[in-house]
């Protein structure tokens, strides 16, 4: 693949649906300018129709590529021309390499996630301890595959169609030890990280993933991770924080996979804390803000 024209300005976007709560372009806008190079970044309402359509319109000159988000990181694979071994290996697609009018897939949430967990005091998990997934759609993929590769822990997918889970578990089952559970058969004592890998929380505040009496039974120590960026403190944290455990909201997440798609579509290495401050008071509210370089 060839370079882009980086002196020309060249477009981004992300496709979603909803698209209008992202943070993306304030983050991208401000790598551009830090990168010192010309382009935009635009937050696309794209409802799963039209998905098809608007991926073959990044084929178009001076289009770097596209983040995808809900519903479309998994429905988005058959459209493109190749795929990173890590989007292969998750099964979903988070960002679109456009070069040449060839379509790559990549997976940048996988990674972002594990660095984001670190930055927000990631236990030390023995082989074999349990990490609870709650969700199982692309996000929840991704955190399989860290979880999996990354810690090689035994995770548990909660998923509120249990069938869901249970065909995410056995495609998974191969790279670990992995399988569905209803709540009450997670072995909650034991389990020193919970990741939020569901909408729950993204339209409604109030709604939660998972009940406050299964919180209650994590050891002191345990982090919850929430995905969920948007409010910044979500039900969930909230209700984790209330019981002396630690609580992260995806503000971490979101600014590492960012700054991985910026540097696979201009070449680009933009520091991540560049990606953070364009969260401003988002950013600020969050313990992920502090300890981040």
């Amino acid at each position: 693949m060839t370079v882009p024209d980086l002196a020309t300005t060249q477009r981004a976007f992300l496709f979603a649906d909803p698209a209008a709560h992202s943070l993306s372009p304030r983050m991208h806008g401000a790598a551009f300018t830090h990168a010192g190079l010309p382009g935009t970044y635009e937050a696309r309402r794209v409802p799963t129709g039209a998905l098809a359509s608007a991926v073959a319109g990044l084929r178009a000159p001076g289009v770097l590529g596209a983040n995808l988000s809900l519903p479309h990181k998994e429905a988005v694979v058959p459209l493109l021309d190749s795929l990173s071994d890590a989007a292969r290996a998750v099964g979903a697609v988070n960002t679109v390499i456009h070069r040449d009018g060839q379509l790559h897939g990549e997976n940048t949430d996988a990674p972002g996630l594990l660095a984001a967990l670190r930055d927000a005091g990631l236990p030390d998990l023995g082989p074999g301890e349990p990490v609870v997934i709650l969700g199982a759609g692309g996000a929840a993929r991704a955190a399989a595959f860290v979880a999996l590769r990354d810690m090689r822990a035994r995770a548990w997918i909660v998923n509120r169609t249990l069938d869901r889970a249970r065909a995410l578990a056995a495609e998974f089952r191969p790279h670990g030890e992995v399988q569905a559970a209803a709540p009450d058969d997670v072995p909650w004592a034991d389990t020193p990280l919970v990741i939020n890998a569901s909408s729950a929380g993204l339209n409604d505040p109030e709604q939660a993933p998972l009940d406050a009496s299964f919180l209650a039974r994590l050891p002191a120590g345990a982090l919850v991770y929430d995905m969920v960026y948007k409010p910044a403190e979500t039900r969930l944290m909230r209700e984790a924080r209330a019981l002396g455990l630690n609580a992260e909201n995806g503000l971490g997440m979101l600014a590492h996979q960012a700054r991985l798609a910026f540097t696979a579509w201009t070449g680009a290495d933009v520091p991540v804390r560049v990606f953070l401050d364009a969260l401003g008071e988002e950013a600020g509210s969050g313990s992920v803000a502090g300890r981040t370089p």
